[in-house]
């Protein structure tokens, strides 16, 4: 949830402070005191293009700034919530004390933007990740989106739930199976001829190697053992000397342990208790230098004396480095290629068996691809009927009463030649109306896709809680009942979300919980207009109602009427049990 919203050298806002509270919040004003300079802020920290043309004139920067309740987002999709959190681990972005998180983005007047998130520098695409899940803005471009193919699948898929995304998951897995074997089966049948020469190539790098049978880590004992073998002389001297020294089997000296001994049992024979810590000590070295005397023994017996063993040594030194020089810097890399050239080897057998096998697996998975495709569509099909249904019900209440939303779900071509990632299927929204079936990128106006889509908000919100969701004057093009009814809808939609709706019409501000009014000052008029925001209640916003019916705030049948307006949202909005 978005708790404060801070913006400075933004358009006409020199400084201004919003606080966000749950529920509905509305923004009025005056025409160019800013209200879209808000939702431009809010653009920007959900990573819009930074446009320096934005920038105040005058100032050397534009700041947004918003903080953020995650504790409020309790009721976020679970996986969404993980990708949040994974998002601010991967950013080191630091969370306050109340678990609220910053977000700033910063335009220059020079074009450049900077993004912190947390306290942390960003890219902006990573603002973007952020608010995905815990920020959507509604505007005239965004209802654009709307008319897109991909975007009506999106929000039919959305209302399907579990069933839908269980269905899409499932064609989705078959599908990328089903691609890569028809690819690898073009690939082969393609390209026969430059395989076949990739196959014998591979064929001889791996006989090669395994004629040689590397051993991983085989280079470094080598080594070991040619150095051993070389220097085997010098060794089994030096080696001698320290065993003869410890145990005494020249014959010429005392052994050192033994003496080590003797002199430890005249120190604990002393009686002395002073000396014990010493004889203690005396007698660990004993018994570490009879260890080292067992082991010089040891390497002395296993020392090799076969030169013939060094010759073999050398020669498959010289084996493994013939190796190494063609497919790897060290013997690990040559067991790597290997793997690899086996796993490719199978990719490009162009053998008829190789390629029947392939054939089968192909025509396996086409089948199983156009079941899984069907179950899909019939997913869609169901989702799309009750989606519409719902809508048109919120349209009916919308003054829309005579237009009903439709989704068509049909065959996006010929078979599986359309296959894609999502699907087999066409999905396509349209209004059905007085003018009959038209989709919705051809016969809507402005004002009936800001109505389709706070009903699309309004019907999917039943699946989905948390996020604050912003409108851009979704009621732009109507008035009177209609404007009572979004307002209604507004107030429906924020049981479940922050709702944040930019309005011009004193019927749909009228049902806000909270109600800022963004303020213009001319009084200097070389530095412009100069706006803030500011929240009204009681009296003060009786008159910003007033105001918005034609300017009647300076009139007792005015503020009458926005006295009754408060009063008729008032009942209208506990109808609705708005519960927060």
């Amino acid at each position: 949830m978005l708790t404060e919203l801070r913006i400075s050298g933004l358009g006409v806002i020199d400084e201004a402070v919003a606080d966000f509270a749950p529920g509905l919040s509305v923004l009025t004003g005056e025409t160019g005191a800013g209200k879209t300079m808000v939702v431009t802020g809010l653009r920007l920290l959900a990573g819009g293009r930074a446009d320096p043309g934005r920038v105040r004139r005058g100032a050397d920067k534009a700041v947004v700034e918003g903080r953020f309740d995650l504790a409020a987002s309790a009721t976020m999709d679970a996986a969404d919530r993980r990708d949040l959190d994974a998002l601010l681990e991967e950013t080191d972005a630091e969370l306050d004390e109340d678990g609220t998180v910053i977000a700033t983005r910063r335009v220059g007047s020079d074009g450049r933007s900077r993004a912190r998130l947390g306290g942390r520098s960003v890219p902006a695409g990573a603002l973007a990740r952020f608010c995905s899940p815990v920020l959507a803005v509604h505007g005239q471009n965004d209802q654009l989106r709307l008319l897109r193919a991909d975007r009506q699948r999106e929000a039919v898929d959305a209302h399907g739930g579990e069933a839908t995304r269980a269905a899409l998951e499932a064609y989705q897995d078959v599908y990328h199976r089903w691609r890569d074997a028809e690819r690898s089966l073009a690939e082969r049948t393609g390209r026969a001829r430059e395989l076949a020469r990739e196959a014998d190539l591979l064929r001889h790098g791996l006989d090669e190697i395994d004629s040689v049978d590397p051993k991983p880590g085989e280079e470094a004992e080598l080594d070991a053992l040619i150095r051993r073998l070389t220097d085997s002389e010098e060794l089994r001297e030096v080696a001698g000397e320290a065993h003869g020294a410890l145990a005494g089997d020249d014959g010429t000296t005392e052994p050192v342990v033994g003496v080590l001994d003797q002199l430890r049992q005249r120190l604990v024979a002393a009686g002395d208790p002073a000396l014990d810590p010493i004889a203690t000590s005396m007698e660990q070295a004993v018994a570490a230098l009879g260890d080292a005397a067992t082991e010089l023994g040891l390497y002395l017996a296993e020392l090799p004396e076969d030169m013939a063993e060094l010759d073999s040594a050398q020669e498959r030194r010289h084996d493994l480095r013939a190796l190494t020089r063609k497919y790897g810097t060290d013997i690990d890399d040559v067991l790597g290629w290997a793997q690899q050239a086996r796993a490719r080897l199978s990719e490009v057998d162009t053998s008829d068996s190789a390629v029947a096998e392939l054939r089968a697996t192909v025509d396996k998975l086409s089948a199983e691809l156009a079941e899984r495709g069907g179950a899909l569509t019939r997913a869609r099909v169901a989702a799309g009927e009750d989606l519409a249904a719902r809508v048109t019900a919120e349209l009916t209440e919308l003054s829309m009463g005579g237009a009903g939303l439709v989704a068509r779900v049909s065959p996006a071509g010929d078979g599986l030649g359309a296959a894609t990632e999502s699907g087999l299927d066409h999905v396509e929204l349209a209004l059905d109306g007085p003018a009959g079936l038209v989709p919705l990128g051809r016969g809507a106006s402005g004002g009936e896709l800001s109505r389709v889509m706070l009903a699309l908000e309004v019907v999917l919100a039943e699946r989905s809680g948390g996020g604050t969701l912003v409108f851009d004057e979704v009621d732009a093009g109507v008035g009177g009942r209609a404007a009572l009814s979004i307002g209604r809808r507004l107030a429906i939609l924020a049981r479940t979300h922050q709702v944040i709706a930019v309005t011009h019409l004193a019927q749909v501000a009228a049902f806000a919980d909270t109600h800022l009014v963004v303020h213009k000052d001319t009084a200097a008029p070389e530095s412009g207009v100069v706006s803030g925001v500011r929240e009204v209640d009681a009296s003060d916003r009786v008159t910003e109602l007033a105001r918005m019916l034609a300017g009647m705030e300076d009139t007792d049948t005015g503020l009458a009427h926005a006295d009754e307006l408060l009063e008729r949202a008032r009942e209208a909005k506990s109808q609705v049990q708005v519960d927060r």
